[in-house]
């Protein structure tokens, strides 16, 4: 070097510098730290320049600068050229060395370049700034390979470790490492990656690089464990070569026994990696290298003392070793098949015994057993047994061959494996909880999900519902499995959030709803009005926190937006449990302000009167109309806003048919509501016309609302009704079976109108009312027929004898008592009420025979009335006792019920008759119904004891009364006389109970006047 001029050997070395600079920037591996070395080597080239330019000094300092940077430069470049085209698997694990040596060849640079311009100072006095810096960031150059790739490389190397041989990890670390450098998981492509890996190995033996041997055997040994790295056709090729060597072995036999040389001289077990030593005795290498590390020198079988402690791999031995093992794998497949076709419950079990050791002391056995055609045979068996332990040691075995294993898991989706699999989702607790953990690893691909054998779950019938039903289940495990599975089927697609709704869990599609884009949120909202819910299902929708995303809806999403989420609002809002959640969130008052938002779309306003209909529809739905602080809402405003809604002619039936039915159900447990409506808000005016509109049900609400407004102003009504075919229509309501509610109305607003309307009472005659009202007694629940039976009174006024009879020639009497037996409060006393105006004019109608004066022949065995001494019948003189009706009237008087009480005495009274009391006096004694009259006494109110009084004035004027209930009655009535004048007092009731005395006194034995004590006389 010392006979070139400096000035060439400066032009070399520049040349040198910009080739390696080049180069170590196509490095495509560790790119980022190679291009650090390519940078600082293009800021060298300046330098070089600005020395050949200057004409550096020629001394023996500069020289050896120069040679020593140019051997450094050679280095760097024989670094580039090492590395440039390496197998990339090789690369990655050796990246932290890689990324060391490029540092240390930078640094190295460095300080060659700081000796250089040492040595040429005055020369580099332009640029000292600029080199002196160049030089410091080299020398102190920090480089470090990618965290991802360091990851990767630490986990391989802990496998390494941990000895963690198995498929899985395998798969998972091979995919790794394909992702960091750039190779897809395809066999071609990992086999051509792999081969290139394996001549790195060789060429390390070439060096005898003893360590980096090891290390790389035993990379590869792991990565061609892989499914990526195992050609299939060699691997099914492989299989029936050993197949054919096993054809001549009895199918019975399932092992061949090792011969001598597979024995470990030291541990006595079949070896796995057989080792050599120096002496030609082999071990297994785990053995030997135990005895080393305790001390041992000497061979373990001749006992020889050994010279060398190397250990050299045996692998002819080995590969005898691996093909008697494979061999003994074949037949013992053989023999599984054998038993899994033989039927027999036994035979199976142990053939699925057999597979999961299989797949546990080898992972080539989770092909062959899928190549010898094993899995098919199970997924059949799977369907098609009813043994439960059977079901379960399938579902478990299955997951042992398809774990980590990805064309397994292809074969058995492809196979429909989920035919046989999901169902078992939905069995007991121990066959679920395999089938879970099963279909869990058929949905996972390295180290993430399967994205389309997950769509393909979607849709597959049932799936999601068992799951969901894992999910709430009792078993932890299967439910956190399930949930997993869950979440990555609606992180795909949006239906199978809707599928778990419907198979009730709801709270993926309420956080959907709340937080989800808005299109996504309509489709959620769009579901939920179109399942269908039972009462217990809205209820749990509306704990789970629906209601307050769907209002947000509601009020700030577009129309599409409101009409959606106000649908899925009117749905909820019919669960009465959601009311109270409703009106907490200050539902009431978003939907009332939405409703009259100016120029909002009617069908918004439909679906806003829907709810309020809903809302009001209980008998406690009013107390739910308050504000989000739980203050009461102006009720009579919101009522008299819905009636004004009739007078807008532009209304439609939409939205009057929800307005009417929101004041119905304001109204009907609201009767101060109902004043209002009727005299602020005209209601009865506006509801009239509606009689006449040409939907029925319009018109059958507007009869449920004239129901309750006619008991405040009945005029108008009967105005209204007296118009031509007015009442045909009511009469018509009265008729209409199918519809209860309508039909009680119109009975309801028949009884409310005033039975002095002459003109009314006897055009409803004419248009047969009254038999419509008997039907409803007949067939009409139980508050058409009360308020029908108050209707009748209308006709049976003691007054109007025709009316009466038209009653009774309706065949009403028997239902009358009927009702007495199985009405409700209401019904029973308005039946006994008209039962005794009936019975009022019995008398009058009856012939009676008389003892004196003439007489009258009776015709042969015709028995006499024992109340009205004539002949009675119920058509002809509506006689009570020949309805049978006393029977059922008595009880009345034991219930100590106001109202039933009050009119079982009123008709009872009718049979003891002012001119001839003693045979009606004697039919009450024989019904036992005196004894409850004086009960009554003891327990009734002021005004029921007075009609008490007033009955017993009338019975006890029958002596033989007086001696039978006297006694009872004199004790009872001392509370009602004495200590105090009644003579003073004026009461009513006091006087009559003294005139009862009088009466038992007039006919007693005794000495003592009870009426002389009480005035002193």
């Amino acid at each position: 070097m010392e006979l070139l001029p400096i000035g060439t050997i400066l032009a070399v070395l520049t040349s040198q510098v910009i080739k390696t600079a080049h180069a170590a920037k196509e490095v495509v591996f560790e790119k980022e730290s190679f291009k650090v070395l390519s940078e600082h080597l293009f800021n060298i080239e300046p330098v070089l320049n600005e020395l050949q330019r200057k004409k550096l000094n020629d001394s023996q300092a500069a020289r050896h600068a120069l040679e020593t940077l140019e051997s450094d430069v050679k280095k760097a470049n024989s670094l580039v050229e090492k590395y440039i085209n390496r197998s990339r698997i090789f690369l990655l694990v050796k990246c932290r060395h890689i990324v060391g040596e490029v540092q240390e060849v930078t640094r190295d640079i460095g300080r060659s370049l700081a000796a250089l311009s040492l040595a040429n100072t005055e020369v580099l006095a332009g640029i000292s700034d600029q080199v002196i810096r160049l030089q410091d960031e080299m020398q102190k150059v920090e480089l470090e390979a990618s965290n991802f790739r360091l990851q990767i490389v630490d986990k391989l190397n802990q496998g390494l470790k941990d000895q963690k041989l198995d498929q899985g990890f395998a798969n998972d670390i091979l995919e790794e490492i394909a992702r960091a450098v750039g190779v897809p998981v395809e066999p071609s492509e990992i086999s051509k990656e792999l081969t290139s890996f394996k001549r790195e190995k060789e060429e390390a033996a070439n060096r005898k690089e003893r360590a980096e041997v090891f290390f790389l055997e035993q990379v590869i040994e792991l990565l061609s464990r892989a499914d990526a790295a195992r050609d299939y056709e060699e691997v099914k090729k492989q299989y029936y070569q050993r197949v054919k060597v096993i054809e001549r072995y009895n199918t019975s036999e399932e092992y061949i026994s090792p011969l001598k040389a597979f024995i470990c001289c030291i541990n006595e077990t079949v070896m796995l990696d057989p080792v050599s030593l120096c002496t030609g005795t082999t071990c297994e290498r785990a053995a030997i290298q135990a005895l080393f590390d305790r001390g041992e020198k000497t061979d373990p079988e001749t006992h020889e003392v050994l010279e060398d402690f190397s250990l050299r791999p045996n692998y002819p031995l080995r590969q005898s070793i691996d093909e008697w093992r494979e061999l003994n794998y074949c037949l013992q497949i053989r023999s599984s098949r054998e038993k899994l076709l033989s039927g027999v419950d036994e035979s199976v079990e142990m053939a699925l015994r057999q597979m999961q050791d299989l797949v546990k002391e080898n992972s080539i056995n989770k092909n062959w057993i899928s190549v010898g055609g094993l899995t098919d045979i199970v997924i059949v068996i799977l369907g098609n047994t009813h043994n439960k332990d059977i079901k379960r040691k399938i579902l478990i075995t299955l997951k042992d061959l398809v774990e980590g294993h990805t064309r397994n898991k292809e074969l058995l989706i492809d196979f429909e494996g989920w035919d046989h699999i999901v169902p078992c989702l939905a069995r007991d607790p121990s066959i679920s909880k395999a089938a879970v953990e099963l279909l869990f690893e058929l949905l996972q691909q390295g180290s993430g999900w399967n994205v389309s054998a997950c769509r393909k779950l979607s849709q597959q019938c049932s799936a999601i519902l068992f799951l969901v039903t894992l999910l709430k289940g009792p078993v932890k495990e299967s439910a956190e499995y399930a949930e997993k599975i869950l979440t990555k089927l609606f992180e795909l697609d949006d239906e199978n959030i809707c599928r778990a709704a419907r198979s009730g869990w709801y709270n993926p599609l309420i956080d959907h709803i709340a937080t989800g884009p808005e299109s996504s949120r309509i489709s959620m909202v769009r579901a939920v009005v179109n399942m269908e819910f039972v009462d217990s299902d809205l209820k749990l929708l509306g704990e789970e926190g629906i209601i307050p995303p769907l209002l947000k809806m509601a009020v700030n999403g577009n129309l599409e937006s409101k009409e959606t989420s106000l649908s899925a609002l009117v749905k909820l809002s019919s669960c009465s449990g959601n009311k109270p959640l409703f009106a907490a969130a200050g539902g009431l008052t978003d939907i009332l302000k939405l409703m009259y938002t100016p120029l909002v779309r009617s069908t918004v306003t439909v679906k806003c009167y829907e709810i309020l209909e809903k809302i009001s529809s209980d008998d406690d739905g009013t107390k739910f109309f308050i504000d989000e602080h739980g203050d009461k809402l102006d009720l009579e405003t919101i009522v008299a806003n819905l009636l004004a809604l009739l007078q807008n002619a532009t209304s439609s039936n939409s939205n009057r048919k929800p307005a009417l039915r929101t004041v119905l159900g304001l109204c009907k447990f609201e009767p101060w509501l109902v004043k209002k409506a009727v005299l602020a808000a005209n209601g009865v005016n506006l509801v009239l016309p509606l009689l006449d509109d040409s939907e029925s049900e319009i018109r059958e609400i507007a009869m449920n609302l004239l129901f309750l407004f006619s008991q405040h102003e009945p005029q108008s009504v009967v105005e209204y009704l007296l118009k031509p075919r007015r009442l045909e229509a009511l009469v018509g309501f009265l008729e209409n079976d199918e519809k209860a509610d309508v039909q009680m109305a119109a009975a309801g607003l028949l009884a409310n109108l005033p039975k002095s309307e002459v003109l009314l009472t006897t055009k409803l005659i004419e248009l047969d009312g009254p038999r419509s009202l008997v039907n409803i007694l007949r067939n009409g629940t139980m508050e058409a027929k009360e308020n029908a039976l108050s209707a009748l009174f209308r006709f049976t006024d003691p007054s109007k004898l025709d009316s009466q009879r038209i009653i009774v020639e309706l065949d009403a009497y028997p239902l009358l008592v009927g009702l007495l037996r199985v009405g409700s409060i209401t019904a029973k006393a308005c039946a006994a009420g008209i039962i005794g105006n009936l019975s009022t004019n019995t008398q009058k109608l009856t012939i009676v025979s008389k003892s004196s004066g003439f007489c009258c022949f009776w015709p042969s065995g015709v028995p006499l009335c024992s109340a009205h001494g004539g002949v009675c019948s119920t058509k002809s003189t509506f006689c009570l006792l020949e309805a049978k009706a006393l029977p059922d009237l008595v009880p009345l008087l034991k219930g100590e019920v106001y109202e039933t009480s009050h009119e079982a005495i009123q008709t009872l009274s009718t049979l003891v008759l002012e001119g001839s009391p003693y045979r009606g006096a004697n039919v009450l004694h024989e019904a036992d119904a005196i004894k409850p009259l004086l009960d009554i006494l003891t327990w009734g109110t002021d005004s029921l004891k007075e009609d008490v009084l007033g009955l017993l004035e009338k019975i006890f004027m029958s002596k033989e009364m007086v001696d039978i209930y006297g006694p009872t009655a004199r004790y009872i009535l001392v509370g009602f006389t004495t200590g105090r004048n009644v003579h003073e007092d004026g009461s009513s009731l006091g006087r009559k109970a003294t005139k009862v005395v009088a009466l038992l006194e007039r006919y007693s034995k005794s000495s003592m006047s009870l009426v002389q004590g009480l005035f002193g006389a």
